[in-house]
């Protein structure tokens, strides 16, 4: 894989849609690693039923991993110039080869990543990827940082871990400066989840809402 070359990236330069940024509707869900000082250089913004597919596919194998791509809008809000990407969709990785420890993305699971928003999402982009880690924890392995950084490379690109058994998860996003740190995760907005209907069962993030109550 780190000889093919293959990018998910288009190499035409691309710029963010602007639009507002959907705080008022959204519900925000916090990492215990988030601090001052580190900010990420996008917020991310979760649809509940790309959430709700996210997690469903997730615990589809509890012993392998499983992952895909991330499909949506990435914007600039008018008023505060601040990026964020609206995460609308996933696409399940298929022609993958998977363990217990491991997930690669074949050159067929890319073209098919492309084809597929070609054909049903178009005007979308893909804002980053998630996979499992089954009874491994949050964070980015080597070969996880490798594969962000050759095939999801745009900084506003995010990854997304999610451990099917403890049921946590965390965003890995890069900083302004750049940098990703593969052991630091941020939580993010639930689009929609203000309206007392929330759909996340995340255990390792707290929402703003307890975090008022409790402080």
């Amino acid at each position: 894989m780190a000889s093919n070359g293959i990018r998910i990236s288009s190499p035409i330069t691309i710029q963010p849609r602007r639009a507002c940024m959907p705080v008022a509707r959204s519900k925000r869900w916090k990492s215990p690693h988030e601090y001052k000082g580190a900010q990420p250089l996008v917020k991310v913004f979760l649809t509940q039923s790309a959430y709700c597919r996210i997690s469903l596919h997730s615990i589809s194998e509890l012993e392998d991993e499983v992952g895909g791509a991330l499909v949506g809008m990435w914007c600039v809000d008018r008023d505060t110039q601040e990026q964020f990407v609206v995460v609308q969709h996933m696409l399940p990785a298929r022609y993958t080869r998977q363990g217990s420890v491991y997930l690669t993305f074949t050159q067929d699971t890319l073209v098919d990543f492309h084809e597929e928003v070609e054909s049903n999402h178009r005007g979308k982009k893909i804002v980053g990827w998630y996979h499992t880690h089954p009874r491994m924890g949050i964070f980015l392995s080597h070969f996880d940082t490798f594969l962000h950084n050759n095939f999801f490379p745009e900084p506003w690109q995010v990854a997304l871990v999610v451990e099917p058994h403890a049921s946590t998860a965390g965003f890995f996003i890069r900083r302004d400066d750049g940098l990703l740190d593969p052991t630091r995760y941020f939580g993010f907005y639930e689009l929609n989840g203000n309206l007392g209907r929330s759909m996340v069962a995340w255990n390792n993030l707290q929402s703003t809402e307890e975090e008022t109550e409790g402080g």
